[in-house]
């Protein structure tokens, strides 16, 4: 049997004594890196080539390689180390990077896991995916084309999603004949836009991760001039994220409260920054409740002291009222409390933002309704521009302010990416639509406070004598919403039920007048209807809407306002041929004619609701029979 090549050979100690060498292995620290860069700079290459000299690659996986070199390769007759990663068929047909790929491979002084992240444009989303969880950026420049603006887009890209230690890796030195004065001249290049995007400090290495040179030792023999680290050497010698975090106030979210038996109550979740000791005074954010650390538990025992990255169970010598989305804090350096932010934020889905459609925020452990204004400005990754711009479009980047339907614990993303960096989640696909960084509370966040009253919302109800509700009429153009509704206050006026209406169009000429068709303004309207509807229902009354409110996420965004039950969804199904032939005001006229844009059911959808309370259908009903049905349902209203 042929001797196996010696890059293949197996580590000895895992032979002689496999428990030493798993225990060894426990005890390295990690450092989660990505590879970035503009098309075809030889990001897979290097990862490729860091596996193979780190001896990750086995013999069947070698053999398979060669093969795939023969069919795929771009190397001649080489071995295609790009191939290693480059595991989707369309990547291998193309020779490039579209999906995030993750590979690990370890050192005799540390661990690694690396992304592979693509440089087109078109894939930004599976870049910021790949650098959400990176300490380290290593960033590839191909020496024959300098700095380019993908470059430029992905070193901005690294410095907003807080990447902290960044390498710049000339590659290709090999195809510059190792020229130090290419590699020089892309030094000074891309210090002055590092500076210019705020990268304070980076390490520059000029490589060949075909060849092999600077990867694993320095200085090769083909760059005697180069006289700094080799690459492996500088990875495994930078400060991981888990040691800064460890010099940080003590926080950690908590993800769940473990009760097993009626004598154990702990708060279990992973620290994201400091330290914790048995005794240490801590603080339950955002209540403010204090009480002092009893026992630090795992599930290998009980613990003197527990730091950053760790996942552990606290008790506490108090009774406090403690549960998922809270966080325990240092007593005397507690993190903010705000529901309004300034943030910049990146969009990932193909949809684009709706400003003031209600998403789901997800910030550590904490899930909350989140609603996002216009972007103040989008920002051009290329040139850094600000852009104006209404919204933001697939891998769009802004800068925008949004509020949350309640107060959230956090902290700047600079300080905590855990208590600061956030996602997006659509509320009917629970697609993840965007990812997000805050930079602040919003200062009137903290200037304005609930001002308590004493009369609350149900003694306005006892004082009424009945049970207050929003009846949501929702329909098309011409379904008879308006007509329905008046003919509804109608009867419940004779039944001396206290009532008040807001029609669609009366409203426009007040409250709304600033507002036309679009589908952001339709959105913001909505908002603004259902905000005045809730305080309605505040002082008692019947609340009746007749509105078109065509979007199924802004009907649910005005149910969330409400104490269940008091929102009463009444769909006036009409069918589109039905409501044009009726068209008494002429709009679907216009609409058909182009002289009237954004029509619901012409060129703006509705989506119809799914389960209404109510269902009326004005082509079997006449307007006194449907009224006389929807009060049937409500009653009795008390």
């Amino acid at each position: 049997m042929e001797k196996s090549h010696p890059a293949y050979e197996t580590d000895a100690l895992i032979a002689e004594d496999i428990d030493a060498y798993l225990d060894t292995h426990q005890h390295k620290s990690l450092l989660r890196f990505i590879t970035c860069g503009s098309v075809d700079d030889g990001k897979s290459t290097l990862i490729g080539r860091l596996l193979y000299d780190s001896k990750m690659i086995f013999e069947d996986q070698l053999a398979s390689l060669e093969a795939d070199s023969a069919k795929h390769g771009t190397q001649g007759e080489e071995i295609d180390f790009a191939l290693l990663v480059d595991g989707l068929a369309a990547e291998r047909e193309q020779g490039i990077t579209i999906d995030v790929a993750y590979r690990f491979f370890t050192t005799e002084k540390r661990k690694f896991i690396v992304a592979d992240t693509p440089g087109h444009e078109q894939y930004t989303r599976n870049m910021v995916t790949g650098a959400s969880t990176a300490n380290l950026a290593v960033i590839l420049v191909d020496a024959r084309k300098g700095v380019l603006a993908q470059t430029r887009r992905h070193s901005f890209l690294v410095h907003l999603l807080g990447i902290k230690q960044v390498v710049l890796a000339v590659n290709k030195m090999d195809l510059v004949d190792y020229s130090q004065s290419t590699f020089e001249e892309i030094l000074a290049d891309y210090a002055e836009f590092a500076k210019e995007v705020g990268i304070e400090d980076f390490t520059a290495i000029p490589i060949s991760g075909f060849k092999g040179d600077n990867i694993t030792a320095a200085p090769s023999s083909n760059t005697p001039w180069y006289q700094g680290p080799a690459l492996i050497e500088h990875l495994e010698s930078v400060e991981v994220a888990t040691t800064t975090a460890q010099r940080g106030p003590f926080r950690m979210p908590v993800q769940w409260v473990n009760r097993p038996n009626l004598d154990f109550r702990g708060f279990a979740g992973q620290i994201a920054t400091g330290t914790i000791k048995p005794g240490d005074t801590v603080r339950v954010v955002p209540s403010g409740k204090t009480s002092k650390v009893e026992t630090i538990t795992t599930f290998d025992g009980d613990l003197d002291e527990a730091v950053a990255g760790q996942s552990v169970t606290l008790t506490l010598e108090d009774e406090v009222d403690c549960s998922r989305g809270d966080v325990i804090a240092a007593a005397d350096d507690p993190p903010e409390v705000s529901d309004q932010f300034c943030a910049k934020l990146v969009w990932l889905d193909e949809t684009a933002l709706k400003p003031g459609r209600g998403y789901w925020l997800k910030l550590g452990s904490q899930t909350v309704t989140a609603t996002v204004q216009s972007p103040k400005f989008e920002i051009d990754v290329n040139s850094l521009d600000h852009l104006a711009a209404k919204t933001l479009g697939l891998n769009g980047i802004g800068e925008v302010e949004l509020a949350t339907d309640k107060p959230i614990v956090f902290e700047p993303y600079d300080a905590s990416r855990t208590l600061g960096g956030f996602i997006l989640i659509d509320k009917f696909t629970n697609a993840t639509v965007g990812a997000g960084m805050l930079n602040f509370s919003l200062r009137r966040a903290q200037n304005v406070h609930w001002q308590p009253t004493t009369v609350a919302r149900e003694d306005h109800a006892i004082l009424k004598n009945q049970k207050p509700r929003v009846l949501w009429f929702t329909g098309l153009s011409g379904s008879g919403k308006s007509t329905i509704a008046n003919e509804v206050e109608k009867k419940l006026a004779l039944m001396n039920r206290h009532t008040f209406l807001l029609d669609g169009d009366n409203v426009r000429h007040g409250l709304n007048k600033d507002l036309g068709f679009t589908e952001t303004d339709r959105i913001e309207n909505i908002r603004r209807i259902g905000e005045v509807a809730k305080l309605m229902a505040d002082a008692g009354l019947i609340v009746l809407t007749a509105f078109i409110s065509p979007f199924r996420a802004e009907r649910r965004m005005v149910r969330e306002m409400l104490p269940e039950g008091e929102f009463i969804e009444i769909f006036v199904d009409t069918p589109l041929d039905v409501a044009e032939a009726r068209d008494v005001k002429g709009l679907y006229k216009k609409a058909r004619s182009g002289e009237l844009k954004n029509f619901t059911g012409i060129d703006s959808p509705y989506e119809e609701p799914e389960l209404a309370e109510i269902r009326v259908n004005t082509v079997d009903m006449s307007v006194e029979e449907a009224a006389d049905y929807i009060i049937a349902q409500i009653l009795p209203l008390k």
